[in-house]
């Protein structure tokens, strides 16, 4: 059924259909508007059974989602920057425990300094942290995952973090095709957990492993996420089969066939690619684009043969890692081993920057003429960062580095002298 929505709210319904018995959930932007969503749908009647938590910290939403989870409960609950960092503890327990929690997170920059504003760092944080991360492209991808999310995590035993991008796609109406409960009753079996913890045949679930143990644990966690691998396509072709679309999957190339150049990027600004892709196109420009929908596990076989005919790649990227650079051009640069590339980070968007096309036009020409440096940050501003640096270097007590910068530009009052 077609239905003009609110991305948060089209997950919050899409997460609804898939019948989950606990939610827990602490409110934070701008992953806010879902657990409401949920919440009333749960007040009304509409999702029932279903027991709806509210909890005092995003690390009490996490634990209780552990506890429900183990008791064998489908368990979901939904955070944003900040509140993954304050639930990291237990969200690595939740994948050590092997869980098959499902939980949104909305991405959105970390602090500090404060900014609300969507990239990517939040979920790049923690991916090493065990648990499967799909990133969503659009609001209906972001609606169909979920649905594939349950059903993954399930099978597995697993826990799956559905990404999509904060504000942009969780605060943007559209029109969305909305299941049917008998269609995704259909789809997803009823949950029956691989452990749980039951009065009748008590067992002990996160006893102490020492070192005779401990690697073997962590191997089986790696050894389901390259199970994962197989999975993913596979359960998004029987979505699409069932519900008529394509959603989800390991990666999806765009005009990439006979691509010279090629683009490779997850989440919403895969959008704004394409149409830039598309224009440079007109203009002769041999250029692709390879979006990544599954993040964790990185799909390095998938990458390779979408890159191999190519002779440069330009990873942009939402998130970086200090004192190196790309998170994500890691991952691609491994799966570019041995194959003849040019490789290049572009690093953009960050704190809610705009991603122009513009910007990307002329990114993607300097990469064709061989000028752009390998490490580049999308229009950032030389201007105020040399000036912070001059200060710096010319007296001892220099100030706050975000407030300088903010007097800088223009946007605070300055200093009266």
């Amino acid at each position: 059924m077609l239905k003009q929505i609110e991305g948060s709210h089209a997950v919050a319904e899409s997460v609804a259909l898939c019948r989950p018995e606990v939610i827990c959930a602490y409110p934070i932007s701008p992953q806010t508007h879902i657990v409401e969503g949920l919440g009333e749908l749960v007040k009304d009647g509409t999702l029932s059974p279903c027991e709806f938590i509210n909890v005092e910290s995003e690390f009490a939403a996490m634990s209780v989602a552990i506890g429900s989870s183990a008791a064998g409960a489908r368990t979901y609950t939904a955070t944003a920057s900040q509140g993954l960092l304050f639930m990291a503890e237990a969200v690595f327990n939740a994948s050590g425990l092997g869980l098959p929690i499902v939980m949104t997170v909305a991405n959105r920059a970390i602090g500090a300094p404060i900014n609300i504003w969507n990239d990517h760092s939040d979920s790049m944080s923690q991916r090493d942290c065990g648990w499967l991360q799909l990133f969503a492209e659009t609001n209906q991808e972001a609606l169909d995952l979920h649905i594939q999310a349950f059903k993954l995590g399930e099978e597995l035993s697993m826990p799956v973090m559905v990404c999509m991008d904060g504000f942009i796609l969780t605060h943007a109406y559209e029109r969305m095709d909305m299941p049917s409960q008998a269609d995704v009753d259909a789809f997803l079996p009823a949950y029956e957990p691989r452990q749980v913890l039951d009065p009748t045949d008590p067992v002990s679930i996160g006893a102490m492993v020492g070192p005779e143990a401990f690697m073997e644990v962590r191997y089986l966690a790696h050894a389901k996420q390259t199970m994962a691998l197989e999975r993913i396509p596979q359960i998004a072709h029987e979505f699409a089969e069932r519900f008529g679309r394509n959603s989800g999957g390991l990666v999806r190339s765009y005009r990439c066939e006979d691509a010279e150049t090629i683009v490779v990027a997850l989440g919403s600004v895969l959008g704004t690619i394409k149409d830039t892709v598309d224009d440079l196109r007109l203009g002769g420009m041999k250029i692709g684009v390879l979006g990544i929908q599954s993040f964790r596990p990185f799909p390095l076989a998938a990458v390779r043969a979408a890159l191999q005919g190519a002779k440069r790649v330009v990873v942009l990227e939402k998130s970086f890692s200090v004192g190196i650079g790309g998170v994500v051009s890691t991952d691609v640069r491994m799966a570019m081993s041995g194959l003849n590339l040019h490789g290049y980070t572009v690093i953009a968007g960050l704190g809610g920057r705009a991603i122009t096309k513009t910007s990307l036009a002329r990114t993607f020409a300097q990469a064709e003429a061989g000028t752009l440096e390998p490490l580049t940050f999308l229009d950032l501003d030389w201007r105020i960062v040399n000036r912070q640096l001059e200060r710096e270097a010319a007296m001892r007590r220099s100030g706050p580095i975000a407030e300088n910068l903010l007097r800088d530009v223009g946007a605070v009052a300055s200093k009266v002298h």
